[in-house]
């Protein structure tokens, strides 16, 4: 039988990206958005921000890659429990938090969602001005240098005959 944990699920992104969306509001974003909005969330002090939320590993660029899925699972958590609404435009798809979603995140007391939320008012109020291609271009450049600064440099061991 599967283990299950809190980490790493549509429950923990689901968190993040309610305390985005709040934070955001009344703006609505996309997909792409989120997930650059959720790593600036976990991993602020790579973005000059805050202390990060989460432990600063080695190789923790390579979440851009892998936490979409888990962020779209978050997001269908949310809509089914309306705290975020779906928008469905000429552009695509958007989410934007409910009327529920203040509420909800103040009944969450513990320390984790009280930096949480302090990281996403952050990251929207540094990151939320800029448009799509502004935010996209900021990763790009940062991703090459967030690539070679935790990239673990290992050499062939050196055999003598």
């Amino acid at each position: 039988m599967r283990e299950l944990t809190p980490f790493n699920s549509a429950l923990e992104t689901g968190a993040r990206t309610l305390a985005i969306l709040a934070e955001a509001y009344p703006a609505a974003y996309d997909l792409q958005r989120l997930l650059y909005f959720d790593y600036l969330v976990v991993h602020s002090q790579d973005a000059d921000g805050p202390e990060s939320l989460h432990p600063n590993i080695p190789l923790r660029n390579g979440e851009l890659l892998v936490r979409r899925g888990i962020i779209e699972r978050g997001l269908l958590l949310l809509v089914s429990r309306r705290l975020v609404e779906r928008i469905i435009g000429a552009e695509g798809i958007s989410y934007r938090a409910s009327d529920e979603a203040g509420p909800f995140l103040d009944c969450l007391q513990t320390h984790y969602s009280q930096l949480l939320r302090d990281r996403a008012q952050w990251a929207v109020e540094v990151f939320g001005v800029l448009d799509d291609d502004e935010l996209k271009s900021y990763f790009d450049a940062h991703f090459e240098r967030w690539t070679r600064e935790f990239q673990a440099v290992r050499q062939p061991p050196e055999y003598f005959t």
